[in-house]
């Protein structure tokens, strides 16, 4: 009997410890059959928010002026360096004195000169106009002159050649009519004749008339040869003149020459008056760039030195494609330079894209400066916040709750401890929140943080998210806004 008992016992504790081990394989696929993941969620709420682009620029200034010599005058004294700033009004380089006022006395001078050179030019014109103006007429006179008396001597000679051929005539018959009387040479009539034939020859060589007439043709042919030399004189006087006369073209060149020599001087004069105290500073500013010494004379038009305002001083950004969407002219910016505060607009946006230092493509934009002063510092790197978009009282999601497929954004939401995809409507997002127009309402539980692992409709446990974080996160969204305003 005992060793019945024995052996029952044996059995019992076998069949416990078999028992024991089956609960402890059963109890853990008890236990993981009916445990949920744990997610994390946050509640949506209702609250302002302001998107930002915040990046980094350079100062420069956006007034920027370049000095060029306006006179050819040795520069005296520099008084401001490369770098450093200057008032406006105050000289930036002053001329040497004594220089200034030779440059003044050269340039009154030459304006004299070109006076008395251009009055000399138009007086020679004047004369070689009257000398052309005297032959032209002369040779006219004269020419009329030469013809009518070259016809009159024509005229006189035909008188003389009709006398002395009416005389021979005359003498030709006398002789044939003694010839006829030759036979009877006693006769009245005989010796009358002889005497007439004496009288026509006397006449043919001694006729009053013709030498009235030939005396007459001497003298209107020695007034002949006079008008022709007169005409030679008047034609070599009208090619002289009209060889130095102006010409319409050369007269203008010549007043236009004139012209220019004054303009100039009268420049140089009006600049020595104005520069006597020197190259003016026309804004407060910075000397950026010296490109004389003291001592140069540089020439008219030589590059002095340039200047940039520090009343006029801009930020340039670059901007990504994803960043230029939401950029426009007039949003405000807050600045920070040198840890210091400045209020900005953005004032420029570039129609080109350029190359960054990566090879991406980039826009610049200016961001203007609203309240400058002593000390900004040109050239330096400033962090710039612009305020792009602002949405009060609007449904706020985490920005990291949102999610983008080909279908468009979603969110998953918890819903009876369900996993539910709830497609959305975006707005604006700041750097921890994004604003929802559609899908979700406020209290809402959104997943933020997503795994592959996470499907539509399994089964989760929720863990709110802690508030400590979103406070901390709401805190800074609404510090940026009042800065904002």
């Amino acid at each position: 009997m005992k060793e019945k008992k024995k052996k029952l016992i044996k059995t019992s504790i076998g069949a416990g410890i078999a028992g024991v081990l089956l609960l402890l394989m059963v109890i853990p696929n008890i236990s993981s059959a009916s445990s949920k993941p744990t997610v994390t969620v946050a509640e949506v709420e209702k609250g302002d928010i302001e998107q930002t682009i915040s990046t980094s620029g350079t100062v420069s200034s956006g007034q920027v002026k370049t000095y060029f010599s306006p006179i050819n005058v040795e520069i005296g004294a520099i008084h401001v360096a490369a770098g450093e700033s200057v008032s406006r009004g105050n000289p930036v380089l002053v001329y040497e004195e004594e220089a200034l006022a030779q440059e003044k006395d050269r340039a009154s001078l030459q304006l004299q000169a070109n006076q008395g050179s251009y009055q000399n030019s138009i007086g020679k014109n004047q004369d070689s106009l009257g000398d052309l103006q005297e032959a032209e007429t002369n040779l006219a006179v004269l020419e009329q002159q030469i013809t009518d008396i070259d016809n009159y001597i024509k005229e006189l000679q035909k008188k003389v050649d009709d006398k002395k051929a009416a005389l021979a005539h005359e003498g030709s018959l006398l002789q044939i009519s003694l010839i006829d009387w030759a036979d009877q040479p006693d006769s009245d009539e005989y010796q009358n004749l002889q005497k007439l034939v004496q009288r026509n020859n006397y006449e043919q060589a001694n006729n009053a008339e013709i030498r009235a007439w030939q005396e007459e043709i001497a003298r209107y042919t020695e007034m002949l040869n006079n008008c022709k030399e007169d005409k030679a004189e008047m034609k070599s006087q009208k090619s002289a003149a009209e060889s130095s006369r102006l010409s319409q073209g050369s007269q203008e060149e010549l007043e236009a020459k004139k012209k220019m020599e004054d303009m100039a001087n009268t420049q140089t004069l009006e600049a020595v008056e104005e520069f006597q105290k020197g190259i003016l500073a026309d804004f407060n500013g910075v000397v950026t760039e010296m490109n004389v010494v003291e001592g140069q004379t540089p020439a008219v038009g030589t590059q002095l030195f340039k200047l940039e305002s520090t009343e006029t001083v801009k930020v340039t950004i670059a901007v990504t494609k994803y960043d230029l969407e939401k950029l426009s002219v007039g949003q405000k910016a807050s600045i920070i330079i040198a840890g210091k505060a400045y209020e900005g607009e953005v004032s420029k946006i570039n129609r080109m894209a350029v190359k960054n230092a990566s090879g991406a493509p980039v826009v610049n934009a200016d961001i203007h400066i609203l309240n400058p002063d002593e000390d900004l510092f040109l050239g330096v790197e400033a962090r710039v916040t612009i305020y792009t978009a602002k949405s009060q009282q609007a449904i706020l999601a985490p920005l990291s709750a949102v999610n983008t497929d080909k279908d468009g954004d979603f969110v998953y939401t918890v819903e009876n401890e369900t996993v539910v995809r709830q497609p959305v409507q975006t707005g604006i997002s700041s750097d921890w929140y994004i604003e929802i127009l559609s899908g979700l309402e406020e209290g809402s539980q959104v997943l933020t943080e997503i795994s592959t692992d996470i499907q539509e409709g399994m089964k989760v446990t929720a863990v709110l998210e802690e508030a400590e974080g979103l406070s901390s996160a709401a805190e800074t969204e609404r510090v940026l806004i009042q800065m904002a305003e």
